[in-house]
């Protein structure tokens, strides 16, 4: 049994007229989802006075991602697959559900749109701080990075269960619930030590705006290490080789 099923497609698939749209479904999904979720950490720190970092700032954080990926995944499913995120995509190409040059235009929207999410927050709040993440003071780089490993590892788990298994059925709105969920209860669980990114793209954006690169590396190694175990686990112990079908392009 192959442990990947990876494929790497044509350098001319990133003129199609589908993997075009699919990449503008990415960008603006990615932007609603970073807008949201950056926005209303910055929005509490106005309200409480820096306050983000207290247990009810945590929560807010969880719910606000939680609501905002619901929303951000469903509105790009039918189009993309609704990934927002580089290591979705990066699971998602480790199973051969998508092939590598649709995979890389997928990065590039998604980075964007969390630039752009950022860079609108910036000006729209009259210039207040995009926060880059940053590890607490009892963490080291690679405590964090085993705990984007397995955080990442659940949210992408989660993804092959709800949204990859062909053997899922019509769950509906089922898949982005779960996938908001899985997320908003790893902020929780994560939030205090690393800030739980998950997200390549949602720890770039606010890097960029910000110009903060300490251990960014981390929200990249992590996250897409996590995403590419899960795909492999999932792929060949639930899924197989009887009954492994790629999805079409349109589908995820």
């Amino acid at each position: 049994m192959p442990i990947t099923r990876i494929a790497i497609g044509a350098p001319g698939e990133a003129s199609r007229p589908d993997a075009i749209k699919a990449a503008f479904a990415e960008f603006f999904s990615m932007l609603i989802f970073v807008f949201a979720g950056e926005g209303s950490g910055m929005a509490f720190n106005k309200m409480t006075d820096n306050g983000s970092s207290t247990p009810s700032g945590l929560v807010a954080a969880a719910l606000a991602h939680a609501f905002a990926l619901f929303v951000a995944v469903s509105v790009g499913a039918n189009i993309s697959g609704g990934h927002v995120n580089p290591a979705v995509t990066f699971g998602a190409f480790i199973g051969g559900n998508i092939t590598f040059f649709r995979s890389i235009l997928y990065w590039i929207a998604q980075l964007l749109g969390s630039v752009v999410a950022c860079w609108l927050l910036k000006f729209a709040t009259g210039g207040m701080e995009t926060s880059a993440f940053s590890l607490s003071s009892n963490m080291s780089a690679w405590n964090a990075v085993i705990l984007e490993i397995v955080m990442t590892f659940g949210l992408v788990y989660t993804v092959y269960a709800t949204a990859v298994d062909p053997r899922k059925g019509n769950v509906g709105i089922v898949a982005p619930i779960a996938i908001g969920f899985i997320v908003g209860a790893n902020i929780l669980a994560g939030g205090a030590f690393d800030g739980a990114s998950m997200n390549p793209a949602v720890s770039f954006g606010p890097a960029v705006v910000s110009w903060t690169w300490t251990n960014h590396w981390v929200y990249w190694l992590g996250p897409m290490a996590g995403a590419a175990i899960a795909a492999i686990v999932y792929d060949n112990i639930f899924i197989g080789e009887p009954t492994h079908q790629p999805l079409p392009s349109n589908e995820f």
